[in-house]
């Protein structure tokens, strides 16, 4: 299988949290940027030639800013570039304020089949320091006037470890998420990056960071509330009901090739990554006269090994014993590392495969990390 992923680096706001590519002047070039990225598309067809495309992600960004028309000319593009199956799955992600009845109808028309509804927080005073357009009440009205429109696969987005944010409050959150019946809760640790506006509230006294023991507790209950209420713990920051796991973003947990189109884009297929540049003026003025607008790298074994263990640690499907031995198995250290995790509890092992316990999911990044080689 393969993926596409497009991005939308158009936005109303700014949101204080956030280090992704993206601007909120776009109006003057918007139309320039959504033909480049078809253009994108059309020279990089043969990429995927014979390989059936099972999804299509909207990412950015703010891909519910597009108009139904800029929307229909990039799916259209897309299913006249790639080989598709016959009901792909086909993501969007969607602001609170931008899921009108109108909207709906007409993401539904397009075949969008699932929705990924940034909410982020119930909590007013939050979603104001985070500089979110939408109030809780029309995060929620989303949800539930897509469900009333047929949109039967909808994940929600919630961040925990907030500034402020008790364990209560975050149990609170998580009750709320759950009364609103959807598939999928994308639930993620706030980070805290350079060179954003969330990084200068912290400097400046305006917030609180908050401990690590608060984000390991918070994220204790997350787990034993979602599980309790029959969600499936498939990565460490995703959980699904019923197996409605997000495929597009489990390709990437599992090394799957997919093609990244727009600025600032990534790309992978098993054997190079690709990013596209992040300035947009760059990006429309240079698609299809020459290659200045992307760059790529070949991974080496030794960065295949590290970026397997980083995502496949992750998740539910853990790291596969075959794909250890395809990347030239375990040396006598590695051995030893893992024979720690298996008796400490942090990891498991299957028979055909090595998983993080529940234990081990707190340390995700140090444990895959402690398995990493040099070139």
């Amino acid at each position: 299988m393969a993926g596409i992923y497009v991005h939308i680096p158009f936005c109303k706001k700014r949101c204080s949290y956030c280090d992704f590519h993206f601007s909120t002047t776009f109006s003057n070039y918007r139309e320039k940027l959504i033909t480049a990225i078809c253009l994108e598309l059309e020279i990089r067809k043969t990429e995927l030639e014979d390989v059936p495309v099972e999804t299509v992600y909207f990412g950015g960004g703010t891909p519910s800013l597009l108009t139904k028309d800029e929307l229909s000319d990039i799916l259209v593009a897309v299913r006249g570039a790639n080989q598709l199956i016959a009901d792909p799955e086909i993501t969007f992600e969607v602001n609170p304020d931008d899921a009108t009845e109108e909207n709906l109808i007409a993401w539904k028309e397009l075949g969008i089949n699932r929705l990924s509804i940034g909410l982020q927080s119930f909590q007013e005073t939050d979603l104001a320091w985070m500089n979110r357009s939408h109030s809780t009440q029309q995060g929620e009205e989303a949800v539930r006037l897509a469900q009333v429109l047929g949109f039967d696969n909808i994940s929600i987005d919630l961040i925990y470890g907030l500034p402020e944010l008790s364990n209560d409050q975050w149990v609170a959150h998580l009750d709320r998420a759950l009364s609103l019946n959807v598939q999928h809760i994308s639930s993620y640790c706030l980070t805290i990056e350079p060179k954003t506006a969330l990084n200068d509230f912290v400097a400046k006294g305006k917030l609180r960071r908050p401990t690590e023991d608060q984000q390991s507790e918070q994220f204790d209950l997350l787990v034993s509330t979602l599980g309790n209420a029959r969600f499936e713990h498939y990565e460490i920051s995703n959980f699904a009901k019923d197996q409605k796991y997000a495929k597009h973003n489990s390709s990437y947990w599992n090394f799957t090739p997919y093609i990244g189109v727009g600025p600032s884009a990534h790309s992978f297929n098993g054997h190079q990554r690709r990013w596209n540049v992040a300035n947009n003026t760059k990006y429309f003025q240079q698609v299809g006269k020459n290659q200045d607008w992307f760059e790529v790298e070949t991974l080496s074994l030794a960065e295949k090994w590290n970026e397997y263990f980083l995502t496949g640690l992750r998740t539910k499907w853990g790291i596969l014993k075959r794909s250890i031995s395809d990347l030239g198995g375990f040396n006598a250290a590695e051995l030893k590392q893992l024979e720690t995790y298996l008796r400490t509890d942090l990891m498991m092992e299957n028979q055909e495969n090595y998983v993080l316990t529940e234990k081990g999911k707190l340390q995700a990044d140090g444990i895959a990390s402690s398995f990493f080689r040099l070139d």
